[in-house]
C-alpha cells in the first residue's frame, strides 16, 4: 500500500461523511439559522462572546486537536496499519464527529450550558454532580499529561547538557504567540476587522513570530518550562475569551492547518510506501488489540475531552446555528485526516516493518520536516517550524483544559443559583474563579510529577470513558426532546465496554506494581490509583442513572420541547 492511496481513501471517506451523514443529522434534528444563540442572549464579554464562524472553528479545532492525532496512531501502529486505519475512519465519522457535533448542538439549544449542566437538566442533579466530579478529575489527568509533553518539547537541553535548538526555538515562538495573541485580541476589540483583513494580519504576525523565534531561541530546562506552562494555564483560565484564547487559537489554527497541509503535500509529491505490516495480530508485546487500540487512538477517532470543549467554550461563542456542523463535525474530521497523515508518516519511516526509534513527536517532526526541506526550506528551519506546530497541538489543549477544569469545579458547588449574592460565603469562596483555577492546577501539577508516560494509560482510558458517558447523556437529551438518537447507541455501548475494561487493566497494573516491585510511589502511583478507582465508580453510577432515564418508557418527552424549553 502506498501513502497517496491511503490518503485519498481517507479524504474521500471523510468528505462523504461530512456531506452525507453530517448533513443528515442536521436535517433530522433541525437547525434554525434565525434563532438567537446563547452568545447573543447572554453576552458578557468573558465566556459568552459572539464570534465569526472561522474564529469559533479555530478555537474548537485548536483545542481538540492536542497531541492525540500524532501520538495515538503512531503508538497503535504496532498492531499494523489496517486496524488503525479502520478505527480512524469508522470512529471519526460515526463516533467522534457525531459526539462533538451533538454536544455542541445540545449546548447551543440549552443556553450554552456545559455537559454537566445538561446532565442535570435531562438526567438529574445527582448525575450532574457525579459527572462534574468525573470531568474535573479527568481534566487533572489531561493537565498532567500534556503539561509534561509541552515542557519536554520545550526543553532546550539534552541529558548531557548540550543545547537543542529546535526545542528552544519552538519555545520562543510559543511565548511570542501568547504575547502577540493578547495584543491582537486588544487590537480586534478596539478595531474589529472583517475576515479577509483579519486573515492577512494573522498571516503577517505568524511569519514575524516564526522568524523572531527561530532567530532568538529560549534555552531553559524542563522544570522551568513546567512552571511557565502552569502560569500560562492560569492566565488562560481566568482571562476573557476574546483577550487570549480566541486570538491565540485563531493564530494557532493557521499553523496547525499548515502542518496538516505540509504532511498532505509531502505525501502527494513523494507517495511513500507503507513499510508497516497490515496486521500484526490480536496481541502485540503482551497488549491485546481490544481494548488497547481503542483507548490509544482517541483524538482522530473519538475523544471525551472534545465534548467538554464543544459544550464548555465553543457553544458560548457560536453566532449562528447553521455554523455548528462545520465547527463540531468538520473540525473533528480534519483531525482525523491529521491522524491518517501521522499513520502514513510512521509507515513510510519504518524499515522492514519495524517502526523507527524515538517518541511519536520526534518521528512525526523529522518526517514532515524532510517533506518541507524538499521545497527549498532549510532542514533546520523546517524542524523548528514542525516542532513548534507539534508543541502547539498540546499547548492549545492545555489552555482550554485549564478553563474547563475551573468551570467544572465551580459548577460542582453552585447549587441552585449562579448569582454570588444568593450564595453562602462557602459557596462564593469555592466558586471563585481564581480559587477554582488554583486548586485545579495544583492537583494537576502533582500528577504531572509522575511524568507523561505514567499518566497516559490512565488518561487514555478516562478520556474514552468520558466519551461513553457523554454519548449516553446526549442520547437522553435527544430522546427527551423528541429527536432521533438511536445512532448513538452502538458508539456509547462499545466505548463504555472498551474503556471500563481498559481502566480495570490500569488499576490492575498499578496494584501489581505496588505488590511486586519497589518502584511504587505513593505520591504519583498512589494518587493515580485513587483517581482510577474514583473514575470507574463515578462512571458506573453516572451510566446507571443515564441508562435508566434513556430506556424509561415514561421519559418526559412531552415536558421539554425540541429546543430544550420546558412546556407548561
Amino acid at each position: 500500500m502506498n501513502g497517496l492511496t491511503l490518503l485519498g481513501i481517507a479524504l474521500l471517506v471523510c468528505l462523504s461523511g461530512y456531506f452525507i451523514y453530517g448533513r443528515w443529522l442536521t436535517k433530522i434534528w433541525g437547525i434554525d439559522p434565525k434563532a438567537k444563540t446563547p452568545a447573543y442572549l447572554f453576552e458578557d464579554g468573558n465566556d459568552y462572546v459572539p464570534s465569526s464562524k472561522f474564529t469559533v472553528f479555530a478555537h474548537q479545532f485548536s483545542s481538540i486537536t492536542g497531541a492525540g492525532p500524532v501520538t495515538g496512531p503512531i503508538i497503535a501502529a504496532m498492531f499494523g496499519w489496517v486496524p488503525v486505519m479502520l478505527w480512524l475512519m469508522v470512529g471519526g465519522i460515526f463516533f467522534g464527529a457525531v459526539q462533538d457535533f451533538t454536544a455542541l448542538y445540545a449546548s447551543v439549544k440549552n443556553e450554552g450550558k456545559s455537559m454537566g449542566m445538561l446532565i442535570e437538566r435531562y438526567i438529574g442533579r445527582t448525575g450532574k454532580r457525579m459527572f462534574l466530579l468525573f470531568s474535573w478529575l479527568f481534566t487533572l489527568l489531561i493537565t498532567a499529561a500534556f503539561a509534561d509533553i509541552v515542557a519536554g518539547t520545550f526543553n532546550g537541553y539534552t541529558a548531557n547538557g548540550s543545547q537543542v535548538t529546535p526545542n528552544a526555538a519552538a519555545a520562543s515562538i510559543s511565548m511570542l504567540y501568547i504575547v502577540v495573541a493578547i495584543l491582537f485580541g486588544l487590537f480586534l476589540k478596539k478595531y474589529p476587522l472583517t475576515e479577509k483583513p483579519k486573515l492577512a494580519v494573522g498571516i503577517i504576525l505568524i511569519l514575524g513570530m516564526l522568524t523572531a523565534g527561530i532567530a532568538y531561541p529560549l534555552y531553559f530546562d524542563k522544570t522551568t518550562w513546567i512552571y511557565v506552562v502552569f502560569a500560562y494555564m492560569f492566565m488562560a483560565a481566568v482571562m476573557p475569551m476574546w483577550l487570549l484564547m480566541e486570538p491565540r487559537d485563531y493564530l494557532s489554527s493557521f499553523l496547525l492547518l499548515g502542518m496538516i497541509a505540509s504532511g498532505v503535500i509531502g505525501v502527494v509529491f513523494t507517495n511513500p510506501t507503507i513499510e508497516l505490516a497490515p496486521f500484526n495480530g490480536f496481541e502485540v508485546n503482551g497488549k491485546p488489540l481490544f481494548p488497547i487500540l481503542f483507548i490509544t487512538i482517541a483524538c482522530g477517532a473519538v475523544s471525551g475531552f472534545h465534548s467538554l470543549v464543544s459544550s464548555g467554550t465553543s457553544s458560548k461563542t457560536v453566532s449562528n446555528e447553521k455554523d455548528m456542523l462545520f465547527i463540531g463535525y468538520g473540525s473533528m474530521l480534519i483531525e482525523t485526516i491529521l491522524a491518517v497523515v501521522s499513520l502514513i508518516v510512521v509507515g513510510a519511516a519504518a524499515t522492514g516493518g519495524v517502526m523507527p526509534k524515538g517518541t511519536p513527536f520526534q518521528i512525526f517532526s523529522a518526517s514532515v520536516g524532510n517533506f518541507l526541506s524538499m521545497f527549498g526550506l532549510s532542514k533546520h528551519v523546517a524542524t523548528c517550524v514542525i516542532t513548534m506546530c507539534v508543541s502547539a497541538l498540546a499547548l492549545t489543549t492545555l489552555d482550554s483544559v485549564g478553563r474547563i477544569g475551573r468551570m467544572c469545579f465551580q459548577e460542582l458547588f453552585t447549587g441552585d443559583t449562579t448569582d454570588p449574592a444568593k450564595m453562602t460565603s462557602t459557596q462564593r469562596f469555592l466558586t471563585n474563579k481564581y480559587f477554582a483555577t488554583v486548586i485545579t492546577l495544583f492537583f494537576g501539577y502533582l500528577l504531572c510529577l509522575g511524568g507523561y508516560m505514567n499518566v497516559w494509560p490512565l488518561f487514555g482510558a478516562a478520556n474514552q470513558l468520558c466519551s461513553a458517558l457523554v454519548l449516553i447523556a446526549l442520547a437522553v437529551f435527544l430522546k427527551v426532546t423528541g429527536r432521533e438518537g438511536r445512532m448513538l447507541y452502538i458508539p456509547m455501548c462499545f466505548m463504555f465496554c472498551a474503556t471500563v475494561i481498559a481502566l480495570l487493566m490500569s488499576i490492575y497494573g498499578i496494584v501489581k506494581k505496588f505488590m511486586t516491585t519497589g518502584g511504587f510511589s505513593f505520591l504519583t502511583d498512589g494518587l493515580q490509583l485513587i483517581m482510577a478507582i474514583a473514575l470507574i465508580v463515578l462512571a458506573m453510577l453516572i451510566a446507571s442513572q443515564s441508562v435508566r432515564k434513556l430506556f424509561n418508557s415514561e421519559a418526559a418527552e412531552d415536558t421539554i420541547d425540541s429546543d430544550g424549553q420546558e412546556n407548561a
